[in-house]
């Protein structure tokens, strides 16, 4: 059994957490959406049951191709342009306390990964693909993974069908489990709202923790 809850984090709360991150790594690279993951990756490692030092835990993400391949894709192309990747780390460094620039070191790690994604590795990857290619499924995703859904680049409060402009944004009911983090902007300028789906007795926790509801907003 699952259960998801929403966080809104407002755009003051997300700057402070990126002048946090930036501060702890030394570089100015990391931006709100990675300090974001990494502020939720190290709570809900914290509060899931039976933290182990040792144990490899990651974080999946979707690395958009748009504007890393020449010539760019246009605004209007349809298709996927992204690649998986796997942020991994030692259960350890995510439980690291607050003054031990513990939010720091994650979102650094993230940005690695992030950044470390040029125009000629991902036309191998392609170009491998094409040769072999790989469907995946939730089926091959780790208890102690957590993976990244949506985007807040998406203008869904932009949409009108003819109701008016939305008041609130969620994902609907399908391909829910255990680590999935649902990233949608928020209906605030600069705010982002985020869902997400643990267990019932993680997710209890999770809304109890000082340090990750210290930046929540209303």
């Amino acid at each position: 059994m699952i259960r998801e809850r929403v966080f809104h984090f407002t755009r003051e709360k997300l700057a402070d957490l990126k002048s946090q991150a930036q501060a702890e790594s030394s570089t100015e690279r990391i931006s709100s959406l990675q300090t974001l993951i990494s502020h939720i990756w190290r709570a809900v490692i914290r509060n899931r049951n039976n933290p182990d030092p040792d144990r490899e835990t990651r974080f999946e993400l979707a690395v958009g191709l748009r504007s890393r391949l020449e010539p760019k894709f246009p605004e209007n192309y349809l298709g996927n342009a992204m690649v998986i990747r796997f942020v991994v780390l030692k259960e350890r460094d995510l439980l690291l306390l607050e003054g031990e620039k513990g939010l720091g070191h994650v979102a650094a790690a993230v940005n690695r990964v992030v950044a470390g994604q040029g125009e000629e590795k991902m036309m191998e990857e392609l170009e491998a693909w094409i040769e072999n290619p790989r469907i995946s499924g939730l089926a091959r995703l780790a208890k102690e993974t957590l993976l990244l859904s949506s985007s807040p680049r998406y203008d869904v409060y932009g949409n009108d069908f003819g109701w008016g402009k939305p008041v609130a944004v969620r994902s609907g009911a399908g391909n829910k489990f255990d680590g999935k983090v649902t990233v949608f902007t928020g209906v605030e300028a600069g705010s982002m709202d985020v869902e997400i789906c643990l267990s019932p007795e993680t997710l209890e926790r999770l809304g109890g923790d000082q340090e990750f509801m210290a930046a929540v907003g209303v």
